[in-house]
């Protein structure tokens, strides 16, 4: 192989790398799957807090990140806290709950 081609190859090898790099997540950003994978498990914990009588889905607040969900908003009692996270952690997927909310 002549230097050209060390070269052009090196720098291919190169670029390649760093495309794959972006896009494998990190411990600050999520990786397209992740993001995804997220976005479902918030979507059904929405559905379980609306769906249930206890609970006022219009209240609370879901974020999850790297299957990790998180609650919060105002509540009315105790009973619809524990419902909430009950509820969040029989998602398929939801590795834990946090429990920011708050009683009215």
């Amino acid at each position: 192989m002549n230097k050209f081609s060390k070269s052009f190859s090196a720098a291919l090898l190169a670029i390649t790398l760093v495309s794959v790099v972006g896009c494998a997540s990190t411990s600050r950003q999520e990786g397209t799957g992740e993001y995804v994978d997220d976005a479902v498990i918030t979507t059904k914990v929405k559905a379980a807090l609306f769906d249930d009588p206890v609970t006022k889905a219009y209240e609370i607040k879901v974020e999850t990140y790297n299957n990790v969900v998180q609650l919060s908003g105002f509540v009315s009692s105790q009973n619809e806290v524990n419902r909430a996270i009950e509820l969040a952690r029989g998602v398929n997927g939801v590795k834990s709950v946090k429990n920011d909310m708050r009683l009215k």
